[in-house]
């Protein structure tokens, strides 16, 4: 865990960068938040608003690097609440848009190019921060955090020391096949939402998986039931690692931020949770839980 410091409570900057895969020649977006002096303002994050210091200068100290991974077919920009208040409690975050697999294309979804990607491109987030010229003097040593839902839940565990194989279904052979993450030795914990898991149901799949993980789910969730997290609880080499429980009433997409009063819709799925649950008044708690398990001021 981080040392907590008794500084004045930072304003969230925001800029949005571009990652280069060499290998692929594939570019992707990442919005990254972080501490700065700067008041605030308001702004949006593609259709969503939000209060942030646009492109402000980062504060001065060293500060813990926090990757999110997105869900399937989804967006770095319905994670944007964490990602403001984590930079407010002193935390860099990055949110890469992961290539082939988010809202404006994705091609590869249920594919073996997915799973070997998305793992490698989450590494490739980190090291823009260890190599970037202004950020890498502001990162904390020891490390960096990977929180994932959904889709992410797999990217954070392949990456942290996982071992996926895939379905028959995701290869042109028609068969299963071991998916060749290399892990990155840099990852100090997890924080899982409702992962997807089902990649590592081999025995040993998870044991090289030793970090620190909270791992919540959600009672009422028809895409990650609780199985999910079983995999997790019998598969990493100790299960005292992990801090789990279950949401009570919440729903797979209850972990995505509050959407605009607008965009509440049934036709709109991501915008929807069981009857009677209130995401906005369970943001403000997991902000603090997620935080708190991470080392921060939250």
């Amino acid at each position: 865990m981080v040392e907590r410091t008794e500084t004045k409570q930072a304003f969230a900057g925001c800029r949005e960068v571009k990652i280069v895969d060499e290998g692929t020649g594939t570019s992707f977006p990442m919005i990254v938040f972080y501490p700065t002096d700067v008041p605030e303002r308001d702004d949006r994050l593609g259709p969503y608003p939000v209060e942030a210091a646009r492109d402000a200068a980062p504060r001065e100290g060293t500060f813990p690097l926090a990757l999110l991974s997105h869900g399937t077919g989804g967006s770095s920009f319905v994670y944007r609440s964490l990602a403001r208040y984590l930079a407010r409690c002193g935390f860099i975050v990055g949110l890469p848009e992961h290539p082939h697999n988010n809202r404006n294309d994705n091609s590869w979804e249920g594919t073996v190019q997915n799973l070997v990607y998305r793992p490698r491109h989450l590494v490739m987030a980190a090291d823009w921060f260890y190599e970037d010229e202004t950020f890498r003097r502001l990162l904390k040593p020891g490390g960096y955090s990977v929180i994932g839902h959904s889709m992410g839940g797999y990217t954070a565990l392949a990456a942290a020391g996982g071992v996926p194989t895939s379905f028959p279904h995701e290869s042109p052979e028609g068969r299963p096949q071991p998916i060749d993450v290399t892990p990155d030795r840099r990852i100090r914990s997890l924080v899982l939402l409702a992962p997807a898991t089902v990649w590592f149901r081999e025995e040993g799949a998870l044991r090289r998986v030793g970090v620190p993980i909270l791992m919540l789910d959600a009672e009422h969730d028809p895409y990650t039931p609780p199985f999910h997290a079983q995999i997790v609880l019998n598969g990493v080499a100790d299960p005292r690692n992990v801090r789990y429980r279950t949401v009570e009433n919440a729903g797979h997409f209850s972990f995505l931020s509050p959407f605009p009063d607008a965009m509440i819709s049934p036709a709109f799925p991501p915008s929807q949770d069981p009857p009677g649950f209130d995401r906005v008044r369970f943001h403000e708690a997991l902000q603090a839980e997620v935080a708190a398990f991470l080392g921060g001021r939250g």
